[in-house]
């Protein structure tokens, strides 16, 4: 059985490392995205305006009247004093073809103050360039930026999701060959004395140990089954969490839903209009922030309202609760939600975090742990450093096939019988 299981557990790892070690690099670079990207960017951020802040939709109307192409889809509704506010924008439809303006860019910045529009960038591009590596990065990260394939976005997440949810599953089956083999009595000679067989800790404790002066193969060997072991729980934590983000409409929440209770919003539940067509809007961006400002009081939620998102293929608005720069450095438990239909008003669902069921709850967790945002800083360094160790990991098993493959293409083949001797 084990024989079968290192095979399996070879050939697995074998198809899946270049996509964990992609993955890997990226996630430990991506845990500081906002910072990363605001210090290469600080033209884009900062301003050095002071003064009293313009209404966020007078601004979202500057950003449209600049370019009749783009419409404004998602608005910042707080700033910060010396911060840029960031908007973002998609083609409208050219009524002489039927189809989407090409736009450049996707998000524009602009300050606040004085209503100026300081930069615009393409978030989607592919691209190593300041304005767009860290962008591009995080892309890379969760979809490998593959584009929009058979009238679909989703092909880079659906082979990202299925390598997360195999890399799950053959963690297992990593930690079941680190376990000892089951000893066989053996008698003992009667010239020798009579040993204490050894504890299955006993056995088992090598496994756990770095060899760091063997060097070479045998450094390797240990860094790969020692270094899995010492990790193996937040390994099973960032597989499970890149599975359940990236197939989450697929499989991941209709499947919690049939084992568990949860309130679905209309992400789960909205049919979407197909790639490149949209859901025309009976309510504008005011008239959706007066019903969720009021919708909240009488919640009695304190929170400001923070960022405003037109869903135009769903058909809603996406109304994130948070104080101003809470978007960037609280994570996913940190946003409350209100979904308001874009063509009667009415409020289709809430989200707030440790609020719901048992299940709603497991749901928000899903990206504060993936991130380490739920812990906080010390978090955030730990999943950075876990994306080494990921990459490392898949590293050092290439090492080891290729080792075993080259020892055994140089080991002395068998003579052929019949064969005399000379």
């Amino acid at each position: 059985m084990r024989a079968f299981w290192t095979v399996v557990h070879r050939w697995v790892g074998l198809a899946i490392a270049v996509f964990l070690t992609i993955a890997g690099l990226t996630g430990t670079v991506t845990s500081w995205d906002h910072e990363l990207d605001e210090w290469l960017n600080s033209s884009l951020y900062h301003t050095d305006s002071r003064g009293p802040f313009k209404d966020p939709l007078e601004l979202a109307a500057r950003v449209e009247a600049a370019d009749a192409r783009a419409e404004v889809t998602y608005v910042s509704l707080n700033f910060e004093p010396g911060h840029s506010a960031g908007f973002f924008v998609e083609p409208r439809i050219d009524p002489a073809t039927g189809r989407p303006f090409a736009l450049d860019y996707n998000n524009v910045h602009v300050d606040p103050v004085s209503g100026r529009i300081m930069g615009r960038r393409d978030t989607t591009a592919v691209s190593l360039s300041r304005e767009n590596l860290m962008p591009f990065l995080r892309t890379v990260h969760y979809s490998l930026h593959i584009p929009a394939l058979w009238g679909t976005e989703r092909i880079g997440y659906w082979i990202m999701g299925g390598v997360a949810l195999i890399w799950l599953l053959d963690s297992f089956v990593a930690f079941y060959l680190t376990t000892p083999r089951r000893l066989r009595p053996r008698s003992t000679p009667p010239t020798q004395p009579h040993r204490k067989p050894a504890t299955w800790w006993a056995r088992w404790k090598p496994s756990w140990l770095m060899r760091w002066s063997a060097g070479g193969y045998k450094l390797n060997f240990d860094l790969h089954r020692a270094g899995g072991l010492w990790v193996w729980i937040p390994i099973l934590v960032i597989a499970f969490t890149s599975f359940s983000l990236n197939l989450y409409r697929e499989v991941f929440y209709p499947v919690l839903s049939l084992v568990s209770k949860t309130t679905p919003g209309p992400y789960e539940t909205r049919q979407f209009a197909r790639l490149g067509q949209t859901i025309a809007a009976r309510l504008d961006f005011a008239q959706a922030i007066g019903i969720a400002g009021e919708e909240a009081r009488r919640r009695g939620w304190t929170t400001p309202l923070g960022g405003i998102y037109h869903e135009r293929r769903g058909g809603f608005y996406n109304v994130s609760f948070f104080p101003p720069g809470g978007d960037a450095s609280q994570g996913g438990m940190g946003l409350s939600n209100l979904y308001i239909d874009s063509q009667d008003g009415r409020v289709l669902s809430e989200n707030r975090p440790w609020h719901g069921t048992a299940a709603d709850v497991f749901v928000q967790l899903q990206f504060p742990l993936h991130s380490g945002r739920i812990l906080g800083l010390p978090g955030r360094i730990l999943m950075s450093l876990m994306g080494l160790m990921v990459a490392t990991l898949s590293v050092t098993g290439i090492v080891i096939w290729l080792r075993k493959r080259r020892a055994r293409h140089l080991k002395p083949k068998p003579r052929a019988r019949g064969v005399a001797k000379a």
